[in-house]
């Protein structure tokens, strides 16, 4: 296949953004699907509405042709789009952004990038995905959006747990149709649940001793354990599950799958699954004293 002429320009928002591996990521999916390309990282520190208002506006001109957007920015970036896909509506959370029609396009791969690798983590184990029944989700944020939004819709019972309460029941009332519950830290009962997903930042490089949960808790016997943080690429959580016996994973499956979606809506191509992996899979976990982008994500 000859390799496209068109050069696309594309990135990613966040704040702070050293150690993404979304670059890798993309620039994997360009080379695979023959494609001219750079993805670049746009640093918008958290108060800066004038920086992301003046980034779409490269977008909304064409000079750029695609941009992901992390935290703190998944829910900052709504007021300057157009128009939010259903999903990123339903989500209130948004992470692709593009031109369609003259109007610049909101949308959300996290909720079917996050469910894809779900799935595929808990496919062929020793639970079978027809018999889950209750997901306890910590974190109130746009990954966890993303997260209670995919479950319910998946037929999971979910119960949002975050450190400021108002925060999880602010998220709470914004899923219509359903009956999501939420309970603070401390009062949160883990031997009810099937499935715990951590949408926190705890526990990311650099502070990668630190754990969503106390030392000293008993996990269910059954439960399975997903951390949407992926450096390291052990967590403390997801060390302290398995070492209880669990089955536990980090995002990293997440991150490929929702990068993906977010490629083949600015590109049309669907890039293959195995070459994202491999773009990430040598890569040592970077332990530095500089924080990551973990939105999951991106």
């Amino acid at each position: 296949m000859p390799l496209s002429t068109f050069h696309y320009l594309l990135g990613l928002i966040g704040y702070p953004l050293s150690h993404s591996l979304s670059p890798k990521i993309h620039t994997a999916a360009l080379k695979a699907c023959n494609l001219q390309g750079d993805y670049s990282l746009f640093p918008i520190s958290p108060d800066d509405k004038q920086g992301l208002k003046t980034l779409l506006t490269r977008l909304r001109s064409g000079e750029l042709h695609g941009l992901n957007v992390t935290i703190p920015h998944k829910q900052n970036v709504i007021e300057f789009l157009d128009v939010l896909t259903p999903t990123a509506q339903a989500i209130g959370a948004v992470n692709t952004i593009y031109m369609r029609d003259n109007k610049l396009i909101g949308d959300n791969t996290d909720a079917a990038g996050f469910l894809s690798d779900l799935h595929s983590f808990l496919r062929n184990r020793k639970s079978e995905i027809a018999n889950r029944n209750s997901a306890i989700v910590l974190g109130a944020g746009g990954s966890a959006r993303a997260v209670v939004y995919a479950l319910i819709n998946d037929g999971w019972n979910v119960t949002i747990s975050a450190r400021r309460i108002e925060q999880a029941q602010e998220l709470a009332r914004t899923v219509t149709g359903y009956k999501v519950q939420v309970t603070s830290y401390h009062d949160v009962q883990l031997s009810t649940f099937n499935l715990l997903v951590n949408t926190t930042p705890v526990g990311m490089s650099p502070n990668v001793n630190d754990s969503p949960l106390p030392n000293d808790v008993s996990l269910k016997p059954d439960m399975f354990v997903y951390d949407l943080v992926y450096n390291p690429r052990e967590t403390k959580l997801v060390r302290d599950a398995r070492a209880q016996g669990l089955t536990a994973t980090t995002g990293l499956g997440m991150l490929i799958e929702q990068a993906a979606l977010s490629f083949e809506i600015w590109t049309g191509h669907n890039p293959p699954r195995k070459t994202l992996q491999d773009a990430v899979s040598n890569l040592q976990s970077p332990i530095s004293n500089s924080p990551i982008s973990n939105s999951p994500i991106l």
